[in-house]
């Protein structure tokens, strides 16, 4: 998938991607104007800002246990640590290193992971990158030895997606499990005790390599258990096959999961995002596996296992050649049987799915109109909405006596741990972790509003407005464009934005055709033709905020990365309403990129292979309108991006220079797809853009500004 890869927190998207019944009024969010501080948001504020993530509560309800996030200046990384609090929010305290934490069924142990050695030496619970250095740790909540931490495995490759098993016995988790290859050669002639070149790397499947690991190594993800005391781990699952994240049924004895364990079916499961997938039961003391619902052709994924262990909710599709697919809602027996479409015409994407404790349906998460909320689907068929408000409302956990707890963000609010009650949803915060850091700030306001496109269709964008906004003023405009295609901008805070803002910038930012969170067709209104049809939402929008007055049509600048640097680099050659452009990571030449992109499904983003045929690919490729171009572009790119890879921005850099157009290309250092994973790559990020865009301002507005 393509994506905006901005911090993992705070962001405007959902890491990943990101959801329509009545449209919402326009200007309605202004009465939500932040409280008024004495100083705007400077960048650097951005090495204080904190981010939380899964709280999880105890089986008595009494605490929650959360991960919360900041950036460690001096090592220029991002830190996770494991924080606890009483279920009203008081003593609100650090309890340790490591993120995912995870309560045992009575409550009296916590599991969780961090970074470890296999060895379990000294350098356990140390933070680190990535997955492949996870251990599984258990830590005593209460009871003798209350406090005392144990690192239960010692595994090489890395531990994830885990989950006690119902009688505490067991903790069931992904590992991967490397394949030697076996086509070997023998060479002849090494002398005793040379030194020669290692042995190559051989490929030979159709996806060998990944954004953020290089070429992939030969192996795939199981299921394994492990003692949750510590013990040797056991693998339950085996093959050429990668097996997704363990579900234990309630009787203890069976692991649901999902996967794709057919030999030669390649069924095209729909989307450049989506692949085969099936429902799997494993009986975790013989390790045979069973392969529910087998009679449908489509993509079946997600399950999540009823109380009383009788019926599985999963998500489901049919095969289909289109770009963007909604997976609905179904429900079937344990046993593969009696499978049915409950969510009914629920068009939404559908995530984190959790039981009702009677077993009487499924909550959910789900996207709608730049909002996420809280939906309830009965067993009996039906979706009804639970919460409702303008933010990023993700529930984490539900107590079987109806509180929820989750992470809220809002415009103004980064991210904070919330807790509701079912009967009456309202979510009130626990925690208030950048309260210090935004207490003397006044953020921009923002604004929601919808407006008319090509071909009748209505699109919703977002305005942020400078601090201390005078409408009598004539500001500068950026129009931020988000990747995906397939995602969509939120009501959740977003520092980018905000800094824009804080430096006397109008910021719009929209859900154009294609986006999610506006329904299925919306979703593939590019279908087989991106970029298309968006380019025509995004500049209506343009338009629409120009009607207002206080935009100067002569200092407007686009900018994206991703899929939105993509935009950007088509809006370039199609338009020269522009002073200035920041084309991150983008695609610009579709035939050079299908062939060379980590992720192969997009080739079904065509109606054919390019060497049956190139001019559908080269008719989309910013590439091949260069000599188009006249609008001032920078191009950022990291250094080793595999999902839009290099070659894309150098191929565009080049072609403006041969063209004559300003542009500078810059390579972003120790980053994959992306420009700001690093967090000091974030600041270079805003930096060096909010600079491109001042020397393309006019001589004007520039005075204007300096003397503001």
């Amino acid at each position: 998938m393509i994506t905006h890869t901005s911090p993992a927190w705070p962001t405007t998207l959902s890491t990943a991607v990101l959801a329509a019944a009545l449209l919402i009024p326009a200007g309605s969010l202004q009465a939500q104007a932040p409280p008024a501080g004495t100083q705007r948001l400077a960048l650097e504020q951005f090495l204080e800002i904190e981010g939380v993530s899964d709280p999880r509560m105890s089986p008595d309800g009494g605490q929650i246990v959360y991960a919360r996030q900041w950036i460690d200046a001096m090592t220029d990384s991002r830190r996770s640590s494991l924080w606890i609090m009483n279920a009203d929010g008081g003593q609100n305290r650090n309890l340790t290193t490591g993120g995912s934490p995870r309560w045992s069924p009575s409550g009296d142990r916590l599991a969780f992971l961090a970074c470890g050695t296999p060895g379990g030496d000294p350098g356990a619970l140390i933070d680190c990158e990535g997955p492949t250095r996870q251990q599984i740790y258990v830590r005593i909540m209460s009871g003798a030895g209350a406090g005392a931490i144990t690192q239960i495995t010692r595994l090489i490759e890395g531990a994830s997606n885990i989950e006690w098993s119902p009688d505490g016995s067991l903790i069931a988790f992904n590992q991967f499990v490397p394949k030697e290859d076996r086509w070997t050669v023998s060479l002849p002639g090494k002398p005793r005790g040379a030194t020669w070149t290692e042995e190559p790397r051989i490929v030979d499947r159709l996806d060998y390599r990944q954004d953020r690991q290089g070429l992939t190594r030969n192996g795939f993800r199981h299921i394994f258990t492990v003692p949750a005391d510590g013990g040797s781990p056991r693998a339950v699952t085996h093959g050429d096959y990668n097996d997704g994240s363990p579900r234990w049924g309630p009787d203890g004895r069976t692991i649901y999961f999902d996967a794709f364990r057919r030999e030669g079916d390649t069924y095209y499961a729909g989307s450049y995002m989506g692949r085969p997938s099936k429902i799997y039961a494993v009986d975790v003391a013989s390790r045979r596996i069973r392969e529910l619902n087998s009679g449908h052709v489509g993509v079946d994924r997600s399950p999540v296992i009823s109380p009383n262990g009788r019926t599985i909710a999963y998500l489901a599709s049919d095969s289909t050649d289109h770009m963007y697919v909604q997976r609905r809602l179904h429900i079937m027996n344990a046993d593969g049987s009696n499978p049915r479409l409950i969510s009914t015409d629920f068009d939404r994407s559908i995530r984190a799915m959790r039981w009702a404790a009677d077993g009487s349906g499924v909550y959910f998460g789900a996207d709608n109109h730049g909002e996420r909320n809280l939906y309830f689907a009965s067993t009996r068929g039906g979706v009804r909405k639970i919460t409702d408000g303008k933010h990023n409302l993700n529930i984490t956990d539900i107590n079987p006596n109806g509180t929820a707890v989750g992470v809220l963000s809002t415009p103004h609010i980064p991210s904070d741990v919330v807790t509701l009650s079912l009967s009456n949803p309202t979510p009130e915060r626990l925690t208030h972790v950048n309260d210090d850091v935004l207490a003397d700030v006044t953020l921009g306001e923002v604004e929601d509003f919808w407006y008319e496109s090509v071909d009748g269709w209505r699109a919703q964008g977002f305005i942020v407005k400078p601090p201390d906004f005078d409408p009598n003023r004539r500001y500068p405009m950026v129009l931020s464009i988000h990747g995906g295609p397939h995602s969509m901008y939120t009501y959740g805070f977003s520092f980018s934005f905000q800094n824009f803002a804080a430096n006397d910038y109008v910021v719009l930012y929209t859900n154009p055709r294609g986006s999610t969170g506006y329904g299925e067709e919306f979703g593939n209104g590019i279908n087989n033709a991106w970029p298309g049809k968006d380019y025509d939402d995004l500049m209506n929008g343009v338009d629409a905020v120009l009607e207002r007055g206080y935009v100067d049509e002569n200092n407007m600048f686009v900018m994206g990365c991703s899929g939105g640097g993509t935009l950007t680099a088509w809006v370039v050659t199609q338009t020269t309403r522009f002073a200035g452009a920041s084309a991150r990571c983008p695609i610009t030449n579709w035939i050079s990129f299908v062939g060379t992109t980590d992720g192969t499904s997009w080739y079904k983003t065509f109606h054919n292979y390019p060497w049956y045929g190139a001019e559908e690919h080269l008719s989309r490729s910013p590439l091949m309108f260069v000599q188009n171009v006249t609008t001032p572009t920078l191009v950022m790119v990291g250094e080793f991006d595999l999902r839009t890879p290099v070659p894309q921005s150098e191929e565009f850099y080049q072609a403006l220079k041969i063209e004559g157009v300003e542009t500078k290309m810059i390579y972003m250092q120790n980053e994959w797809h992306g420009t700001s994973r690093n967090p000091s790559n974030f600041l270079r990020t805003e930096l060096y853009q909010l600079d491109w865009f001042e020397q393309y301002m006019t001589k004007e507005m520039k005075d204007r500004r300096m003397i503001s």
